[in-house]
C-alpha cells in the first residue's frame, strides 16, 4: 500500500498533517454549513457518475484518510467513486500495517557479529573469567560497553565455550507433568479490532485440566 523511500513517506505525512488541519477546521463551523457543503459535494459527484468520468487513482495518504474518516459515520452509504470491497481492502491493509508498527522490534539491538566472535575468543582464552569480567575488560581496553547478562547469553549459546548449560534431566516439559495439577499457565496479548482499538486480554488456564 505504502511505497518504499523517505521521500514518499515525507509526502504522505504532509498530505495526512492537511487533511487533519482541514478536519481541525471544519469542527469550528456549525452543522448546517457542513450538511449544506456536504449535500453540495454529492451533487457535483452525481455529475462525475453521469458523465462517467474514471476517477484517478487514490493516494495512500487518500487511502489512510478516508479509512480513518470511516470511523466517524456509516461510510457504507457514502461511497461514490470506490467500490465497497476496494475499500474493504483498503482497511484491512491499514489493519496489517497498523499492526505491524505496534509489533515492531523492541529491546537492545544484536551486537555486531565481530564482537560476538570477540566474546568467544576472550571465553576461550581465558576459561576462568566470567561474564563480569570480560565486560570489564571489553570497557576498559576497548571502550565497549556490554552487559554481562548479554555477554553471558551468547557463551551460552555457543558449544564450544566450555560454559555449563542448562541440566536436560529436567527440562520444562518433565516439570510440568510432574506438577500440572498445581500449576496455573497464563497469557497476556492484544489484538486490534476492526474500528483501530486495541484490546487487551489476560488468560489463566488450569494445566491440568487445560
Amino acid at each position: 500500500m505504502l511505497g518504499a523511500g523517505f521521500p514518499h513517506a515525507s509526502k504522505v505525512f504532509y498530505q495526512l498533517t492537511m487533511d487533519f488541519i482541514r478536519l481541525l477546521g471544519s469542527f469550528l463551523r456549525s452543522r448546517s454549513a457542513l450538511a449544506a457543503e456536504d449535500l453540495f459535494l454529492r451533487k457535483q459527484l452525481s455529475l462525475y457518475q453521469e458523465r462517467k468520468v474514471r476517477p484517478h487513482r487514490a493516494t495512500d495518504a487518500t487511502r489512510l484518510t478516508m479509512v480513518m474518516l470511516a470511523r466517524l459515520f456509516d461510510w457504507r452509504e457514502a461511497l461514490v467513486t470506490v467500490r465497497p470491497e476496494t475499500f474493504v481492502g483498503w482497511h484491512r491493509r491499514c489493519i496489517r500495517l497498523f499492526w505491524r508498527w505496534k509489533s515492531r522490534r523492541s529491546g537492545r539491538p544484536r551486537i555486531h557479529e565481530d564482537l560476538r566472535r570477540l566474546i568467544l575468543t576472550m571465553a576461550g582464552d581465558n576459561p576462568t573469567w566470567g561474564q563480569a569480567r570480560i565486560a570489564n575488560e571489553l570497557l576498559v581496553r576497548l571502550g565497549i560497553q556490554v552487559s554481562p547478562r548479554t555477554i553471558q547469553k551468547y557463551l551460552l549459546k555457543d558449544p564450544n565455550s566450555g560454559r555449563r548449560h542448562p541440566d536436560p534431566s529436567q527440562r520444562w516439559m518433565t516439570f510440568a507433568r510432574n506438577h500440572a495439577q498445581a500449576m496455573l499457565a497464563c497469557d497476556f496479548f492484544a489484538i486490534v479490532t476492526a474500528r483501530f482499538q486495541v484490546l487487551y486480554v489476560f488468560v489463566i488456564m488450569e494445566i491440568g485440566t487445560r
